[in-house]
């Protein structure tokens, strides 16, 4: 085997992608079929949970990212073929061993909430917290949401810093403020806020900070009086649940219930019956009693293949915006850019290999370390 993990004497010339873009999602499929046979166990194929379902109906693990990464870390695969998007195929490879390698199918598939918080803004906004806290390192947690990049995971490792979900926010936030007493919480204003929120931290000592602006917008008593700066980002999809979407469909039926996920606004997680991440929205609605009604804020492909999966059992799934709304990035990976990666990966060619560098992923693995020993 090479460097790049290919067997030499398969060696053979890259295809490029335009012969499999004009491959009908059928034809696709039948060479994903093909490729993977002659793979066999080399390869795990990984899809998250907002994953549309010609390319989820291939994986061999299914999950939100982190789980991803971390059962395919604990399999004997020398490919981690992730279907998600950048910063999971970077996590897959920071947790990983290192003979093993990650590909992303389309490596234009990133994250719009992720790409709110770079490593330049956020060095910047570090710097400005030093002009009115002197060292902020003796002061401020940066906490980051695992939906960001590798150099922001690896800021946090850093600085004394952390990483979190949308499950263990909560322990997180707790840990972060024992040792320090104020958190620096990126991208996602809206899950650092319910955290908050949850926590009884009150919503005047939860202030955003706007990397536009000069010293985020914010003044120097502001900042002394906050407990949690909140990074002003978000994310597109879950941005489009409102309460009164709730509200209306609490008017049509009473006796139904409502869960979020926690990167929806704050008057929609308080308005929902139940707010929690992809897993457990799956499983506290596949847990539910036979001909219950939901309402769902979260990304389309999921509650689609949620409601298909439960109709047997007289549940009634509903998205809960109006308008469509599905995560546009993750997308991007469609049954043709799959099927262009593995045919590659058959005939000895890696194609996407996603490689976090090394000081970078030493010191991303540190925040995820952390995560993980306190979750």
């Amino acid at each position: 085997m090479n460097s790049n993990g290919a067997t030499t004497q398969a060696m053979s010339q890259v295809q490029g992608f335009g012969h499999f873009a004009m491959l009908s999602d059928e034809q696709a499929e039948a060479r994903i079929t093909a490729a993977r046979a002659r793979l066999g166990q080399r390869v795990v194929l990984l899809s998250h949970h907002y994953q549309r379902e010609s390319v989820y109906r291939h994986a061999d693990l299914t999950g939100d990212s982190l789980k991803l990464a971390r059962l395919a870390a604990r399999t004997d695969a020398d490919f981690i073929l992730f279907c998600g998007v950048h910063f999971m195929a970077e996590v897959a490879d920071i947790l990983s061993r290192s003979e093993q390698i990650a590909i992303l199918p389309d490596l234009a598939a990133g994250c719009s909430m992720a790409d709110m918080a770079d490593l330049v803004k956020v060095e910047r906004c570090w710097d400005e917290l030093a002009e009115v806290f002197g060292t902020p390192d003796t002061r401020i947690t940066p906490v980051t949401y695992i939906n960001s990049a590798a150099d922001l995971k690896a800021f946090c490792g850093e600085h004394g810093g952390i990483v979190c979900t949308s499950t263990n926010a909560p322990a997180i936030i707790d840990w972060a403020l024992a040792q320090r007493e104020k958190v620096l919480f990126f991208p996602d204003q809206h899950l650092g806020r319910w955290t908050g929120f949850k926590k009884g931290i009150p919503l005047d000592q939860m202030a955003v900070w706007d990397p536009d602006l000069e010293r985020g917008g914010l003044t120097a008593k502001e900042l002394e009086h906050a407990r949690i700066l909140l990074w002003k980002g978000h994310c597109s999809v879950h941005q489009m649940f409102q309460a009164g979407h709730i509200q209306s469909w609490r008017t049509q039926y009473p006796d139904g219930f409502v869960i979020s996920h926690p990167e929806s606004n704050l008057d929609v997680c308080r308005e929902s019956d139940y707010v929690g991440s992809t897993e457990f929205i799956i499983e506290t609605i596949t847990a539910a009693p036979p001909g219950t009604r939901w309402l769902v804020g979260t990304e389309l492909n999921l509650v689609s293949r949620l409601a298909e999966r439960l109709k047997p059992q007289g549940k009634i799934i509903k998205f809960m915006a109006p308008t469509v709304c599905m995560c546009s990035t993750m997308q991007r990976i469609d049954p043709q850019h799959l099927a262009w990666a593995l045919e590659n990966l058959a005939n000895g060619n890696v194609v996407n290999p996603v490689r976090v560098p090394a000081r970078e992923a030493e010191l991303a693995r540190t925040a995820l370390t952390r995560m993980l020993e306190i979750s």
